[in-house]
């Protein structure tokens, strides 16, 4: 087995709580959790995932219209019915 260091870090209380839910769920405590994290940024030799000052609507918007496009791009190539990414934009703002 590796030897092993303590390492202390600070973080809001209730992100923490949320975050041992999340990953107890995953059958993971957050020491496992950092582990996964590090060892999979040493391995990608990046953070192993995007990372975006742009987390407004918008964003998420421009995100919804690519796979909108991407699934557009695919139902001509079938019998698919489409809708405008309009109409579909005002689906999901309704509430379910």
């Amino acid at each position: 087995m590796a030897e092993t260091t303590n390492l202390n870090i600070r973080i809001d209380k209730e992100l923490k709580e949320q975050a041992e839910v999340f990953f107890n769920e995953l059958g993971l405590n957050m020491t496992s959790a950092f582990n996964v994290f590090v060892r999979q940024s040493l391995r990608q030799g990046k953070i192993p995932f995007e990372l975006s000052v742009n987390t407004n609507e918008g964003s998420h918007r421009q995100y919804i219209l690519r796979e909108l496009q991407k699934t557009k791009e695919t139902a001509k190539q079938t019998d698919a019915v489409w809708h405008s990414e309009e109409n579909v934009l005002k689906m999901l703002e309704e509430p379910v």
